[in-house]
């Protein structure tokens, strides 16, 4: 017996609270994204998509467990979608291509451990993040080579983009083009915190300046 349909109401209201959740998404606001979402999701249980799209914002939460259910719950309903296969190797216990040529590549480079085991977090968050959306993926050490820059980039240990892409066997614009969109996708600043790796981020610093400067504006402004 196939679940009951909402009613029409019940769906305009889903996709009011789907579009704030989105808009909250885009800037940032992942909590208030999380939760109407799920309020969403509550009116219209059956939409592949609304699933989907929680697994992105809880993707980008961090929270990697439920990102998987919602993924799972997705494929459940959408099992013919165009993106399904790239969604079903997220469960597999192996490696995929891409992984196998960046852990091979990146360790014969002397790259440390975790810098190799965030650039395969980088992966699964991307493919995460690409939703819906079809990924082509004609030569895996274009993407990997992408990933290994980007994770280098973040991490402050800059290679030449040309010297990278011969690392792989690619054209440095290849690896140019996938890393602007690893970073337009998954919205990664320097010395990103998802991906550094090293014992003091710079970032830091900033974060404590900006403390800083408070209090001394606010003691500034006591009468």
């Amino acid at each position: 017996m196939s679940p009951a349909q909402p009613s029409a109401t019940d769906r305009k209201k889903a996709e009011s609270l789907y579009q704030e959740a989105i808009a909250a998404y885009e800037r940032w606001d992942v909590e208030l994204a999380i939760k109407k979402l799920e309020s969403a999701l509550a009116l219209y249980p059956n939409n592949p998509s609304y699933h989907m799209n929680l697994a992105q914002i809880l993707s980008r939460a961090g929270d990697f467990d439920r990102a998987l259910r919602s993924l799972a719950n997705y494929l459940r309903l959408a099992p013919d979608s165009p993106v399904a296969s790239r969604v079903e190797q997220l469960f597999a216990s192996g490696m995929d291509p891409v992984e196998e040529q960046l852990t091979e590549r990146m360790t014969a480079a002397q790259m440390p451990i975790d810098m190799i085991g965030a650039a395969i977090q980088m992966w699964m968050e991307f493919r995460i993040a690409l939703g819906e959306e079809p990924l082509s993926i004609p030569k895996p050490e274009a993407w990997a080579a992408a990933l290994d820059y980007t994770v280098r980039k973040v991490n402050l240990r800059d290679v030449p983009l040309e010297r990278l892409a011969a690392l792989y066997d690619v054209s440095a614009e290849t690896v140019r083009k996938h890393n602007a969109t690893l970073v337009k996708m998954l919205d990664i600043m320097p010395c990103d915190y998802r991906y550094f790796t090293g014992p003091q981020n710079p970032l830091d610093k900033l974060v404590e300046a900006a403390e800083l400067l408070e209090q001394l504006e606010e003691r500034f402004n006591e009468e």
